[in-house]
């Protein structure tokens, strides 16, 4: 192939595909010190009563003021990329396109479940176990590590079309506002809320659920 036809494939290619023009650099958004990218749910500061920095890590503060952390900008279409993990029985989740217009992220915000499947109730529906799209769809072909041990997590949000990843396997898809997700979200508690996963922009949450948690190595790029 000659070069000049070399570089007319990939002129085509990405005007074909605006997400290969338009992909972003990796923006760190926990470095393991740093909590300026962070603040409370509907608060201007970080809540130090609820979450805390240790070991290079975000980790809940048990027995503390129960509040999810957001970051202080919104994402549209992205990639999201962390490290999570619980104690035994733990539970907390990955919330996106969170809006502040209600009482609580998930009001708003689908969730990606974290969970100690194990030894916590909810992982005996594999529709609120780890991985799952809280309540609504399971996830598939999941590897999870157990309590105490590292899961590797992917959210990726592309012009409606969402998928999540755990520890190098894609787990879920689904449409935003598809009819497929209208039907589940009518038939489960999302229904009392009338702008759950209607949001196409928002925060990016992480939610305080009263167990101990711990997130690392947060990174996020624009697609």
């Amino acid at each position: 192939m000659t070069k000049q036809i070399a570089g007319l494939v990939l002129i085509l290619a990405i005007s074909c595909c605006p997400a290969m023009a338009k992909k972003g650099k990796w923006k760190v958004l926990f470095d393991g010190k740093s909590t300026d990218a962070w603040r409370g749910f509907k608060q201007d500061s970080f809540p130090d009563k609820a979450w805390k920095v240790d070991g290079s890590t975000f980790r809940t503060i048990v027995g503390g003021e129960s509040r999810d952390l957001i970051t202080r900008e919104k994402y549209r279409d992205f990639e999201l990329q962390l490290e999570w993990k619980v104690a035994p029985g733990g539970n907390s989740g990955i919330i996106y396109l969170v809006s502040e217009d209600f009482d609580q992220t998930w009001n708003t915000g689908p969730e990606m479940q974290v969970l100690d499947d194990a030894k916590h109730n909810d992982g005996k529906d594999p529709k609120t176990s780890a991985g799952s799209l809280y309540g609504l769809i399971a996830p598939v072909n999941k590897r999870l590590h157990r309590a105490g041990e590292w899961n590797k997590v992917r959210v990726i949000v592309h012009n409606g079309h969402v998928e999540h990843w755990l520890n190098g396997k894609r787990v879920l898809e689904y449409e935003l506002g598809s009819d497929q997700l209208r039907q589940l979200i009518a038939e489960a508690k999302f229904k009392d809320f009338p702008r759950f996963a209607q949001n196409r922009e928002g925060f990016i949450a992480l939610q305080h659920h009263g167990e101990e948690a711990w997130y690392r190595k947060i990174r996020i790029r624009s697609l």
